[in-house]
C-alpha cells in the first residue's frame, strides 16, 4: 500500500485505516436495516458497501466519479454502476428511487444545496435519504479535501431546506475508540505545533491536499506501529448509532420526503 494513498478513501486492507474503516462499515450495516426496494448510492468508493446493501435491495444503483474494481460488483445481478459527478443526478428519473444512501460524500460537494435538491427529486414520496458526514466539532484539523464540514444544527438546516422530516443520529465510540482518538489527537498536535501562522486555515485547499495526505498517512502508520493492538483491535461493535450529540464522530441523518 503506497504511503501516498489518499486518506479520503479508506481501505479495508490497510491496518492503519482500521479506526476509520470500522466506523464507515457501520454506516452501511445500519442502512441495510433501513432500506429496501430501489436503492441509489451516491459515492461507491472502493465498493465495500455493495455486498452489504445489494442483498436487501430489489435494485441497487451505485454511482461514483471513479470506476471501482470490477470484482466488487461481481456476483450481484441486481447491482448497476454508473460513472458520474454530481450534482445533477443525470439520467435518473424523478420519483424513481425508494432510498438514497450517501456516506462521507456531501462534504466534498461544492453545491451542497443542489445535491440535496437532486436527491429529493429522484426519491418517491415517502422515500428516505440516509446520509453521513463528519461532525466538525470532532475534527482534529482542517481537512483540505473537504469543501466544508457541518455541525449538527447546520446539517439539519441544510436537509430541512428540502425535507420535512429529519431524524438526527450520530456515530459515537466506546472507551477503546476514545483512547485511539486521544492518541491520534496528540499526534496531530505534534505535527500542527509547527504551524504557528495557522496556514492550514489561510492557504487555498489545493495547496494543502498533498501535504495533508502525506502527514495524515504517516501519522496513521506511526499510531499503528506504536499501538498495534489498539489500532487493529477496534471493530464495528465499538461504535454505536445514537441520537446525535456533540461528541459523535459522524452525523447520520435520515431525511424523509
Amino acid at each position: 500500500m503506497s504511503v501516498l494513498q489518499t486518506a479520503e478513501r479508506v481501505s479495508q486492507r490497510d491496518a492503519s485505516d482500521n479506526y476509520v474503516f470500522q466506523r464507515s462499515l457501520l454506516a452501511y450495516v445500519y442502512a441495510a436495516g433501513r432500506v429496501s426496494g430501489r436503492v441509489l448510492e451516491i459515492g461507491t468508493g472502493s465498493g465495500y458497501g455493495v455486498e452489504i446493501i445489494a442483498p436487501v435491495a430489489e435494485h441497487f444503483m451505485t454511482i461514483d466519479k471513479h470506476i471501482p474494481s470490477p470484482e466488487v460488483l461481481e456476483g450481484f445481478p441486481n447491482v448497476e454502476f454508473r460513472q458520474m459527478s454530481v450534482p445533477p443526478l443525470e439520467g435518473i428519473e424523478s420519483g424513481s428511487v425508494d432510498c438514497v444512501i450517501s456516506f462521507q460524500v456531501i462534504e466534498h460537494i461544492k453545491r451542497d444545496r443542489d445535491f440535496v435538491r437532486e436527491v429529493h427529486r429522484v426519491l418517491r414520496p415517502g422515500g428516505k435519504f440516509i446520509v453521513s458526514t463528519p461532525n466538525r466539532s470532532m475534527s482534529l484539523t482542517r481537512n483540505p479535501w473537504h469543501i466544508r464540514e457541518y455541525l449538527p444544527e447546520e446539517f439539519a438546516a441544510l436537509l430541512s431546506g428540502e425535507f420535512g422530516e429529519i431524524e438526527a443520529l450520530g456515530v459515537e465510540g466506546n472507551q477503546k475508540v476514545m483512547e485511539y482518538y486521544a492518541k491520534n489527537r496528540e499526534g496531530v498536535r505534534r505535527i500542527t505545533r509547527f504551524d504557528v501562522l495557522r496556514l492550514q486555515y489561510r492557504l487555498p485547499r489545493w495547496m494543502l491536499q498533498i501535504p495533508y495526505d502525506l502527514l495524515n498517512r504517516l501519522n496513521r502508520k506511526k499510531l499503528l506501529k506504536q499501538n498495534r493492538d489498539l489500532t487493529t483491535g477496534i471493530t464495528m461493535d465499538d461504535y454505536s448509532v445514537v441520537p446525535v450529540h456533540k461528541e459523535c464522530f459522524d452525523l447520520i441523518y435520515i431525511a424523509t420526503k
